[in-house]
């Protein structure tokens, strides 16, 4: 996840500060020994580091290219740290603002390193790698034939990067396979539009969050405006299964949507001066009704953080599978050439004090996805009941339409339903969301509350 706040001008003096204080360290008394110690051996080691360097540029077998070997230097020493941090040139830092706030050309996938292997964290759903099968959890080991072993991520991401209507080739291990499979896919513009909105039934509305980026909040309240135009909403289903995460800020300002109180996420760092905390506005809430989320193992970092502020704030019922686990906050700090760092700073917590690093959050109600397809949907149809209409010279209502094109247009109108039913019916986790939301609703009206 990344952190964008007004902090930066700050890390950026102290960042300058601590550069320009290092002569200085070894003679101000205000450190202690061990303190001393640590900065001798820091001074030993990069004095080794600039021997190495000089060894190579003089001895290796061609000229070499010093900016490359310090950047890959550089790269090597952040990836001792954690998956999430990185180095990035200028043209990969120029990437990462352009992925969050507009469109760029690729395959729509969001990756990691996870026990040494790069791996997919969530297909963007509706993108190249969406519609090819790609799913989480899926170890990318090579890219046009290339092992990705001890690839960075930003590597990686630049190789799966290209024009719009380019091929990549890149072999799939998952797991239950007993072989790699090549799957090549056409990259093209992956949208920016992070939000889709629709009415499942009367009083009923669904929203599925693909991605945070800087105007997915601002999207998402115009999509329920819209919705609640259309039909007065009894409940929501708030859909962000296979959702890899993106900004802190826009995951905070959508569970503020719906807080009118109580704590959102904290963030607890190495330094005092990265310990946040963010907290609900009653101004800011808007919608009152029920909610149920949809989660799964492609639900990483703002995603979890939605999920476990509404569900720790008892203001929603989370639905799904177990989460991906990512609650690490990383923060982007900018260089003085055009470089930048994306630096792990700090741990999110649920507002219960809970950390999903490496957990991730547990749903409320358990209920793996089992795709509709096939034998399998004709036997869940329900079976064909007859009816009194059904019966010839059957009695007509008293109260039945006489003009026929408004009998016309009701029947119509139920067959929309009843397809909008059976495409629901097709997704066992969405299909139970709805029949919790309708039972809300209804135990609502019978006790009055």
């Amino acid at each position: 996840m990344t952190l964008k706040n007004k902090r930066k001008p700050t890390l950026k003096a102290l960042l300058t500060a601590a550069v320009f204080c290092l002569p200085l360290l070894f003679t101000m008394p205000c450190f202690s020994k061990e303190q001393s110690s640590t900065v001798q051996e820091t001074y030993k080691n990069l004095e080794m580091f600039s021997n190495v360097l000089s060894i190579i540029q003089q001895n290796y077998v061609e000229p070499i290219d010093t900016q490359d070997v310090i950047e890959g230097a550089i790269r090597g020493m952040l990836m001792t740290l954690d998956p999430h941090s990185s180095f990035m040139n200028p043209d990969d830092f120029k990437e990462l603002q352009v992925e969050t706030k507009g469109s760029f050309s690729g395959i729509g996938i969001e990756i990691t390193i996870k026990d040494g292997i790069l791996t997919v964290v969530s297909p963007i759903e509706g993108t190249p790698a969406y519609e090819k099968g790609i799913k989480a959890g899926d170890k990318i080991i090579k890219i046009e034939n290339e092992p990705t072993k001890d690839m960075s991520l930003m590597d990686a991401v630049k190789r799966l990067r290209g024009f719009k209507g380019t091929p990549v080739t890149i072999s799939v291990h998952r797991q239950g396979w007993t072989e790699l499979q090549e799957i090549t896919i056409i990259r093209d513009v992956i949208p920016i539009h992070s939000v889709k909105a629709k009415i499942l039934e009367p009083g009923f509305a669904y929203v599925r969050i693909t991605n945070f980026q800087s105007q997915t909040s601002k999207d998402l309240k115009k999509s329920l405006k819209s919705l609640t135009k259309e039909t007065e909403i009894k409940g929501l289903i708030l859909d962000l299964r296979n959702n890899p995460g993106g900004l802190l800020d826009q995951s905070v300002k959508i569970s503020d949507l719906f807080l009118e109180e109580g704590l959102i996420v904290f963030t607890k760092g190495r330094h005092t001066n990265q310990d946040m905390e963010f907290k609900a506005h009653s101004t800011g809430t808007l919608y009152s009704f029920p909610i149920v989320v949809l989660v799964n193992e492609g639900s990483a970092s703002a995603s979890e953080i939605v999920a476990g502020a509404l569900q720790d704030n008892k203001r929603a019922l989370v639905l799904g599978t177990q989460t991906f686990g990512k609650g690490s906050v990383q923060t982007i700090i900018p260089m003085n050439d055009g470089a930048g760092l994306r630096l792990t700073t700090a741990r999110y917590y649920t507002p219960s004090g809970v950390s999903i690093q490496a957990k991730g959050i547990t749903p409320d109600i358990i209920i793996p996805f089992k795709p509709v397809n096939g034998d399998e949907e004709v036997e869940t149809k329900q079976p064909k009941f007859l009816r009194e209409k059904d019966l010839k010279r059957h009695m007509e209502n008293d109260n039945e339409l006489k003009n026929g094109d408004a009998e016309k247009k009701e029947e119509n109108d139920t067959g929309e339903e009843e397809k909008k039913a059976d495409e629901i019916k097709k997704d066992n986790q969405l299909y139970t969301a709805l029949l919790i939301l309708k039972s809300l609703n209804v135990l609502s009206v019978v006790t009055g509350n």
